[in-house]
């Protein structure tokens, strides 16, 4: 039985209304949902990431403030020197050692900077929900199954950005949230079947999501993931970063199929 990893598939990248729209992503999610439909009898495991955030934290508009006092836009980038210049503030003063700390650590790793986006995925609101199709989908699977889908909550922490649902960017010693998920990895991990991989944004959440898996998968466990390439879009103006994290998977022996033809690869399993 197969395993299928569905990445933030939420209704505030999903739906037009959402407060971070992800262009495609409506359409992904019907053909996940079909997917899902299709192959439910050959799926064995469900294992669903939830983007879940606080309204206020390190990675919001409401966490900032330029130095002059005036607001912060979404999609702004924020560097340790900027913040070390007094160019953005966190508005809460007492925080700034732990911000330069952290924004220091950020950058040492070469994966991101610091960026400000718009206020989403806040638990228990609407753009935290799962989309209504893949909703359902799930659902019928799990009335098949008689259990539910394994779920991840990740970036529950203010202080620490987390893209990947496997550990944050900055783990934080003091938070297990934010740590290594051994519980997500080992049942993401492919057995003598295919991990199926779905959800948005390819070109971040999917990308860091897929990026701490395959530092954990063998060889001959990396050439059974499955990128569901139309059940993924990129956030938009990062095409590329989608384009090269799929060269990169690939290169390392993932696949990358359209749903219609990975169902015909499991039917023949």
């Amino acid at each position: 039985m197969h395993t299928l990893l569905i990445v933030d598939p939420q209704n505030d990248f999903c739906d037009p209304k959402g407060s971070l729209f992800v262009p495609g992503a409506g359409e992904d999610m019907q053909r996940l949902a079909g997917f899902i439909g299709s192959a439910r009898r050959r799926l064995g495991e469900i294992v669903v990431t939830l983007d879940s955030h606080p309204s206020v934290a390190i990675e919001r508009p409401t966490f900032w403030a330029r130095g002059d006092g005036g607001p912060v836009a979404p999609f702004t980038q924020i560097t340790h020197a900027q913040v070390m210049a007094g160019e953005f503030v966190p508005n809460d003063s007492s925080l700034r050692p732990r911000v330069l700390t952290y924004l220091q650590a950020l950058e040492s790793q070469g994966r991101y900077k610091l960026m400000v986006w718009p206020v989403h995925c806040v638990i228990g609101a609407w753009g935290h929900n799962i989309q209504g199709a893949v909703l359902e989908a799930v659902g019928e699977w799990e009335s098949q199954v008689q259990r539910g889908a394994f779920k991840v909550l990740k970036g529950q922490n203010p202080l620490t950005e987390q893209y990947s649902a496997v550990r944050a960017e900055v783990p934080s010693a003091d938070d297990p949230r934010t740590q290594t998920n051994r519980e997500l990895i080992e049942k993401c991990r492919p057995g003598s079947e295919l991990l199926l991989v779905a959800g948005e944004a390819s070109s971040h959440c999917v990308a860091a999501t897929l990026e701490h898996l395959f530092e954990e998968f063998s060889e001959q466990e990396l050439r059974r993931v499955v990128l569901l390439e139309d059940c993924m879009s990129p956030v938009k103006g990062f095409e590329s970063n989608a384009q090269a994290f799929i060269e990169r998977a690939v290169a390392r022996g993932a696949r990358a199929m359209t749903g219609a033809q990975a169902l015909a690869v499991i039917s023949t399993n």
